[in-house]
């Protein structure tokens, strides 16, 4: 399936990228760099423009109120609702789009295949977490080493797809993100003093759900597949029509239509182990982590919705006539507490993309 996106490759800057693209051998960068650039552009616009002007109007007793901080953090999490929302709004319309094409590939086309739809969604990844790096340092001090670490990795395991490398695997993975929304949307009802409400209980069922189901079972089970399929890549060569087809758009070079042969980047060699062991681990990793993170989200919605515990000034009269004061813990459905918004779980046991803030 071609690019979909209604832009086409910028020459000047494919040009400027190409010697970043031959140093890092990531052939298919020139194609889709328009596409990574707008993306982070895009989602700075929105944290940087547009969320803190309508948060101001839509929660006029909430985000204008608060330190730099917390208002970096908000805009942060609007940015991964609008991301999460669109990602997989675009992947899942690939993957449907493109069904008939991708059921008939092999694994070797599955490994090594460029294909200009998933490159796409490889690209708005890529420039999401473009975004996130860039931010991430620049408020460093608000989002820590660990969200450093965490964008500076997904950054460069997006970046290896331009090999080509898993390229038919980048709109299966984005469906991780399919939880995401829902999450964002939990940390917001805490922010809005809307805890323990009807509207978050009814999040928190579609979250555990698309959580458990997204990155638990489909992750597992899709784990499971590329696994077998780098087994194969890094152990075999591709077949020779295959390397013959790649030297035939060599040969042509920018004249050539990529798109028109899905192999025109594939080499004769097998997959480097390092490029195979990188992917391995940081899918192990993940995949822990989502288990982790799914019992940790059951205790927080949990906790928001179990009767809470206040103390409360008793007056006692005891047989011989004496008064006497104190207090006992009284049971108050979470929903009737009184608290302010601050009283809330604090940020360093939230959520966000997946990660813990």
């Amino acid at each position: 399936m071609r690019d979909p996106f209604p832009i086409p490759p910028i020459p000047a800057l494919s040009k400027a990228v190409q010697p970043w693209a031959d140093r890092f051998e990531f052939p298919t960068l020139p194609l889709h760099v328009h596409e990574v650039l707008g993306a982070a552009l895009f989602y700075t616009f929105i944290h940087l423009v547009l969320s803190p002007i309508l948060s101001t109007w839509l929660f006029p007793s909430y985000y204008p109120r608060h330190s730099r901080a917390k208002k970096v953090n908000w805009d942060a999490h609007v940015v991964s609702l609008v991301q999460s929302t669109l990602i997989n709004g675009l992947a899942l319309w690939v993957m449907w789009a493109s069904k008939d094409e991708r059921s008939t590939l092999d694994w070797q086309q599955r490994v090594w295949a460029y294909d200009g739809a998933s490159g796409f969604i490889q690209a708005m990844a890529a420039g999401y977490f473009v975004w996130d790096l860039i931010t991430t340092l620049a408020f460093l001090d608000v989002f820590g080493l660990g969200l450093l670490a965490h964008a500076t990795s997904a950054l460069a395991v997006y970046s290896f797809g331009f090999k080509p490398f898993l390229n038919y695997y980048s709109t299966v993975f984005i469906l991780y993100e399919l939880s995401t929304p829902f999450l964002n949307f939990h940390w917001f009802f805490d922010k809005l003093n809307m805890t323990g409400s009807r509207a978050q209980l009814y999040n928190g069922i579609a979250l555990l759900f698309t959580f458990f189901s997204c990155r638990l079972i489909w992750g597992t089970y899709q784990s499971a597949v590329v696994y077998g399929d780098m087994w194969k890549a890094i152990n075999n060569t591709p077949d020779a029509g295959y390397v013959a087809a790649a030297a035939a758009y060599s040969t042509n070079g920018t004249l050539a239509d990529p798109n028109a042969n899905p192999m025109a980047f594939v080499k004769g060699t097998p997959v480097p182990v390092w490029l195979a062991g990188i992917y391995v681990v940081s899918n192990l990793i993940l995949n822990s982590l989502n288990w982790f993170w799914f019992v940790k989200m059951i205790s927080a919605v949990k906790k928001r919705f179990e009767p809470a515990k206040e103390k409360v000034e008793v007056v006692k009269a005891s047989s011989g006539g004496a008064v006497t004061t104190g207090t006992e813990e009284k049971q108050v459905p979470r929903h009737r507490r009184q608290h302010s918004i601050e009283d809330v779980v604090p940020d360093s046991e939230e959520l966000r993309d997946g990660t813990i803030q």
